[in-house]
């Protein structure tokens, strides 16, 4: 089936109508003005302007800032896209009243310096000058926004928080709020594999190892040569030595290994944390009047969803759009089973317009007149609204019972056992490839394999039709072996067929168990977890703790005859970390009674 914006009338106009009604006046030019732009402390950095052709006076301008190139070099004579990242932006936005300037963040692309860090804080105070210098612009009518995929998307929220008083709108897209638990540090256990493969893309990328980068699929044209030169550099000659200076670029697995504990500082820079690259911890920064779309899939990564979603609850004074889709990170894919075709019919780039258009560029668009949130059910194969998060409320109380059941009543005291297995994991087709660059296209399609040989407790069949909105949280009693684990939550659904869906997972290291109340720079309607240090405890093996693991969020509705069903395990040998390392501990789950495990769940 189609994740197209008609099914489930739960917009009053869809972003396909607005975009079909919206006039387009203009002509995208057949390449950009490029140059350099030299910050405050000599770097100079690579700028693309694209302006429509035909504009006779001022326009509202959004910024990207990328590291992945904003424009490659091109084989003579070919028809590659020059621009494989802010291209879609740039051919839709441009015709329709824009201009697009796109960066080269510093120390990537075509731009001098040396990355200090992922997201370097030297970045934000960059877009802060390259804002100054649109606006001196006599194209410019001095307003403006930013957007993106993933790191771009996060971009837009640190220029935002500069406070600059010309950014009226930004729109996140697919991007993290917190890089600790977000993304890189789920639940507090390390994915071992993102920070390898995400480094060995950025060195392709800065050093402009053309022989490693066609082993990324958005990359693989052989026709690609390398970032494109600006203007004032015919012959390549700063563009090599900017090359050269991105030799010195810190390198993601020993950079990410630093970062044990949310918030500690590095050893040698006690200003320095995982708050300097989350957007969060520079949110307050962000004016009240500056409107927001925070976009997230259900199948994004380990947590971006969960991003986007604390976005919308932390700028609660905001204008802020909510859009949750049945997509991978970045939509480059329909994650549904159902669906009709992999790739989106949604018309994102039409929200995208009717955003702008109403916040940037000032028209009346009827946008403030819809549902703040928009966000699609899976199985149900349709889009829902509402005005606020969660939209479900009321949770249902399933516990786990004896013989693998899962009912509405605790039952008599008892336990299930399970022996972590380090050598298992959830295979390399789910939602932690994409967000590492690899082109994961089917997402779960082994899942009863994988997750038979777990501890699973099954529901009755359903009477009637469920349809889950929200975060489910599992509540679980347990012992352990060791003085600490990681704990794997799955949650899918057995059709009346014995078809077994994944539905979502959850993930915690039983260290970071205690929660805290959520800051006010990262709303939460889930438990929240610091990931201090000085909140992490280890277990005292055989003691019975309660632990609270939140699921990530999903709207899925489970059909009339089907049955849930909560499964645990100890490790996911694919992508996480062994927890504790080389000693798989036995975890007893404990059930009925007084201490009586169970999963709540938001069941409308």
């Amino acid at each position: 089936m189609s994740d197209g914006d008609l099914k489930g009338g739960a917009w009053r106009v869809a972003p396909s109508q607005y975009a079909a009604s919206r006039a387009v006046e203009f002509a995208l030019p057949a390449r950009p003005a490029s140059r350099y732009l030299t910050m405050r402390d000599g770097c100079r950095i690579a700028v693309d302007v694209w302006l429509p052709e035909g504009a006779t006076g001022p326009v509202p301008a959004v910024l990207i800032l990328t590291p992945y190139y904003r424009r490659f070099a091109v084989a003579e004579g070919s028809d590659a896209d020059a621009v494989p990242n802010a291209g879609k932006f740039i051919r839709y936005l441009v015709p329709r009243g824009y201009a697009v300037v796109v960066v080269d963040v510093r120390g990537t692309g075509a731009s001098f310096g040396t990355r200090d860090s992922f997201r370097s804080p030297k970045e934000r105070e960059d877009s802060r000058e390259i804002t100054d210098w649109i606006v001196a612009q006599d194209w410019s009518d001095g307003r403006v926004g930013a957007t993106g995929i993933s790191y771009p998307g996060a971009a837009s929220d640190f220029l935002a928080s500069t406070g600059h008083p010309a950014v009226k709108a930004i729109a996140p897209l697919f991007a993290v709020w917190d890089t600790y638990a977000d993304n890189y540090y789920p639940g507090g256990i390390l994915l071992k594999e993102l920070a390898r493969s995400y480094d060995a893309l950025m060195v392709a990328m800065d050093h402009d190892r053309r022989d490693l980068l066609k082993n990324y699929v958005y990359y693989a044209n052989p026709d690609l040569r390398g970032p494109h030169p600006v203007d004032e550099d015919p012959d390549g000659a700063l563009l090599a030595q900017a090359i050269h200076e991105h030799l010195g670029n810190f390198r993601q697995p020993d950079f990410m290994g630093e970062f044990r504990f949310r918030e500690e500082a590095l050893p040698y820079d006690p200003s320095f944390s995982s708050a300097s690259f989350s957007p969060y911890s520079v949110s307050p920064g962000i004016r009240p009047d500056v409107a927001v779309m925070a976009v997230s899939g259900w199948m994004d990564g380990a947590g971006y969803a969960n991003g986007a979603i604390s976005r919308f609850l932390t700028l609660r004074e905001n204008p802020v759009h909510l859009l949750l889709g049945p997509w991978d990170h970045g939509a480059r894919c329909n994650v549904s089973p159902w669906r009709s075709g992999m790739t989106p019919d949604f018309d994102l780039l039409g929200a995208l317009l009717r955003f702008f258009d109403e916040y940037l560029m000032g028209q009346d668009t009827g946008l403030r007149g819809e549902a703040r949130v928009h966000y699609f059910a899976l199985h149900a194969e349709e889009w829902r609204s509402a005005q606020a998060w969660p939209p479900v409320v009321e949770t249902e109380r399933l516990f786990l019972g004896a013989g693998g059941a899962l009912g509405m009543e605790a039952g008599e005291a008892g336990s299930d056992e399970t022996r972590a297995d380090f050598a298992a994991g959830t295979g390399n087709g789910t939602r932690y490839e994409r967000i590492a660059g690899i082109n994961s296209t089917t997402y779960y399609a082994d899942w009863a394999e994988r997750s038979a040989g777990m501890l699973s407790w099954t529901s009755a069949p359903l009477a009637s039709a469920q349809e889950l909105a929200g975060h489910g949280v599992a509540e679980l009693w347990l012992q352990s072996s060791e003085p600490d684990a990681a704990l794997f939550v799955y949650l899918s659904e057995v059709e009346a067929d014995g078809t077994v869906r994944y539905v979502t997972e959850g993930l915690l290291r039983a260290l970071h168990r205690k929660e805290s109340p959520a800051p006010e720079t990262y709303r939460t309607t889930w438990p929240f977890r610091s990931f201090r240090r000085e909140d992490a405890a280890p277990l005292v093996p055989g003691e019975a703790v309660r632990i609270r693991v939140p699921l990530l969020p999903v709207a899925w509705r489970f059909a009339t005859g089907s049955r849930i069903r909560l499964s645990v395990a100890g490790a996911d040998a694919d992508h996480c970390v062994q927890v504790p390392h080389g000693r798989p501990p036995v975890l007893n789950l404990l059930r009925g009674g007084e201490r009586a495990s169970a999963l709540e769940l938001p069941l409308g």
